[in-house]
């Protein structure tokens, strides 16, 4: 397996609530798409998500987040949090919407 399907499920649950959003096989994960912007996904156990530059200085303060990088070279804007940094669906729900925050600021693809 090369994401974790579980959190997928749970990821799925918030996100397809929204608006043109579309879910495509990405770096071995699964990414959610939100006007044709990569928003974030699964990828392993980790929920990546695009948050911008500002968001994701502030958010690498958290605990259970890292840098996104699965090359080798992270990139910048994103974001990797661990299980425990979104094991409650509400903490969940405040990721994807910060990073549909951002995502919305973005012009359609």
């Amino acid at each position: 397996m090369s994401y974790n399907e579980k959190i997928d499920e749970r990821v799925s649950r918030i996100v397809e609530e929204w608006n043109k959003t579309e879910k495509r096989n990405m770096f071995g994960g699964i990414c959610y798409l939100l006007k044709g912007n990569m928003l974030g996904g699964v990828y392993k156990d980790f929920l990546f998500l695009r948050l911008g530059e500002k968001g994701a200085e502030e958010a690498l303060r958290a605990d259970h987040v890292k840098p996104f990088d699965v090359t080798g070279r992270p990139m910048k804007g994103w974001v990797m949090v661990e299980p425990e940094g979104f094991a409650e669906d509400e903490v969940l729900n405040e990721w994807l919407l910060e990073a549909k925050g951002f995502v919305e600021t973005l012009p359609s693809q």
